[in-house]
């Protein structure tokens, strides 16, 4: 991002991005249980931006797998408690989605995430960066977050992605490596993830654009 401090740490509509991603997962699940993933060296973080009244630090990992196992691992839960998981830098998630993939992730054996279909001609690259022929887009969805699983299926997922030194992206790709197929839950299209300084911006209009819907 180029900026001065983490992104999740930069302003969003006078808010931490931070701050801003949690007001929305709590407007959707006020008494959830919430594990924060975070650096053990971090300076920026303030406990008032947490509105959750049960919730606890954890150490975050150089990776999303070791953070999410890390908080896994940390929780008190049940083999059957439903877990979301959710990426900070998503902070214009709305609530409805937030419980209807929750509401999916509780009902599945295995598992459920918030996900979007393809609408753009897909290309695959050559590595000299020419097109080299032209996806089909059928069938194809744009994986998003939250995610949401069974406690135990989770973390018996990613404990062998663990062991086994595999390289998963998201829970559902450990999750689907055990023959589980996880149910697709159609989002909202605008539930950015924040990764381009110039993507600040177009969250500040999506946030200002959903300002009447919450």
């Amino acid at each position: 991002m180029g900026g001065d401090r983490p992104k999740q740490y930069l302003p969003l509509a006078g808010e931490a991005m931070l701050a801003r991603t949690l007001g929305r997962l709590h407007q959707a699940l006020p008494d959830a249980r919430l594990a924060l993933c975070l650096d053990d060296g971090d300076r920026w973080f303030r406990p008032e931006w947490v509105p959750f009244a049960r919730w606890q630090r954890v150490a975050g990992g150089a990776e999303r797998m070791d953070s999410v196992l890390g908080a896994l691992r940390a929780v008190p839960a049940a083999a059957d408690d439903t877990v979301l998981v959710h990426d900070v830098a998503r902070p214009c998630v709305m609530p409805g989605d937030v419980r209807a993939l929750a509401g999916a992730a509780a009902k599945s054996v295995d598992g459920a995430l918030l996900a979007m279909p393809v609408a753009d001609t897909m290309k695959r690259a050559t590595p000299e960066g020419t097109c080299a022929h032209t996806e089909p887009r059928d069938g194809l969805w744009h994986a998003l977050t939250p995610q949401g699983f069974r406690y135990g299926l989770l973390r018996r997922a990613l404990e062998q992605a663990f062991a086994g030194g595999a390289a998963v992206t998201d829970e559902a790709s450990a999750v689907e490596a055990l023959g589980r197929q996880p149910r697709l839950v159609a989002g909202r299209r605008d539930n950015l993830k924040v990764t381009h300084p110039d993507d600040l911006a177009l969250a500040a209009a999506i946030l200002a654009a959903q300002g009447a819907q919450l």
